[in-house]
């Protein structure tokens, strides 16, 4: 798999095996220092906005993120070459972190009547175990590479719209046009419904798409995406 992938594709994929390992086996009290949190959050810090896509939350979550990465980004970054594929690839990921924050932080607006609501305000009688907790419960971390990887795939079914894929649920061929345009139509109904106990960060898949979207576009404009 790493000897196949590009060299963009194949150092994303050990930066974020590493990430894993470290952050899960020897170091575990990363996880809550990198994963992607709420602007107003007592743990939110500003690399974060970065970190967040190369944390997952259990072995599954990586594997699938990679297989998908090394998929389609490598076919991406033989077309685009390595600098233009890694911008896209960030301007996926901070894309889908944007937009999950934009819908949490509207969220908080409709409920308190702030963008930015502070814990501490919230809860002026609590001590600092209780606000800790409290704090937890409330600003929900965001983890992944999934809007980064939705981009990708987008990016893919533009390039290559005739492609066939191959399912696995159900076991037939797809155009990858059609796959792209049903897992976003997907995607959206899922982030509409809200369903209570769903920990999936739809809006950041819909805004990786979103995101590599009008960065095509815009690229298409300039006329030398294709180059």
């Amino acid at each position: 798999m790493f000897q196949q992938a590009t060299p963009v594709v194949r150092n994303l994929l050990i930066i974020n095996i590493i990430f894993y390992v470290v952050a899960h086996l020897l170091y575990p009290d990363l996880k809550g220092v990198l994963a992607g949190y709420y602007p107003s959050a007592p743990q939110f810090q500003p690399w974060q906005v970065i970190t967040h896509m190369f944390m997952h939350a259990g072995l599954g979550h990586l594997f699938f993120n990679m297989f998908a990465l090394f998929m389609f980004g490598s076919q991406l970054e033989r077309v685009w070459g390595p600098k233009r594929f890694l911008n896209y690839y960030l301007a996926c990921g901070l894309g889908a972190f944007f937009l999950h924050e934009l819908v949490v932080g509207y969220g908080f607006f409709s409920t308190y009547g702030t963008w930015f609501p502070r814990i501490e305000e919230l809860y002026p009688t609590f001590g600092y175990s209780a606000l800790l907790g409290a704090a937890q419960r409330m600003f929900i971390p965001v983890v992944g590479a999934s809007g980064a990887v939705f981009g990708l795939l987008l990016g893919f079914g533009m390039l290559f719209p005739n492609t066939r894929l191959q399912l696995l649920f159900p076991p037939v061929p797809i155009k990858a046009r059609y796959f792209v345009l049903g897992y976003g139509a997907l995607e959206l109904m899922l982030a509409l419904d809200n369903s209570p106990g769903d920990n999936v960060a739809h809006f950041a898949h819909l805004g990786g798409m979103i995101f590599g979207y009008f960065l095509l576009k815009k690229w298409q404009k300039d006329r030398d995406v294709f180059y």
